[in-house]
């Protein structure tokens, strides 16, 4: 997701690209770094809840990105479908640790 995420960054107008597209990236990478430091830990359920917030975070500003007119409708189209994934499977991650 994070090297779709670049390619779709990519066509943001320039006055955005150092403002919500810079926070998107950083978005994807703190994301990828909740998935690691979480997979790594004993107790997981803070871990698991900042990754939920982190990737509730991301969706709401690909949204934005795309009601601003900065995203084409089709990239995301593919890109919301990738986050859905992600939350079902943190989703599942939670449920899991709650047993």
């Amino acid at each position: 997701m994070i090297a779709y995420g670049y390619v779709a960054l990519r066509q943001f107008p320039k006055s955005e690209r150092h403002v919500l597209s810079q926070e998107i990236r950083q978005s994807l990478w703190r994301l990828l770094r909740l998935i690691v430091v979480c997979n790594r830990r004993y107790y997981k359920k803070t871990t698991l809840q900042d990754l939920d917030a982190e990737l509730d975070l991301l969706r709401s500003q690909v949204r934005m990105a795309q009601s601003l007119g900065y995203l084409p409708f089709k990239k995301y189209e593919v890109w919301s479908r990738m986050l859905d994934e992600i939350g079902r499977m943190v989703g599942g991650w939670i449920k899991s640790v709650r047993q």
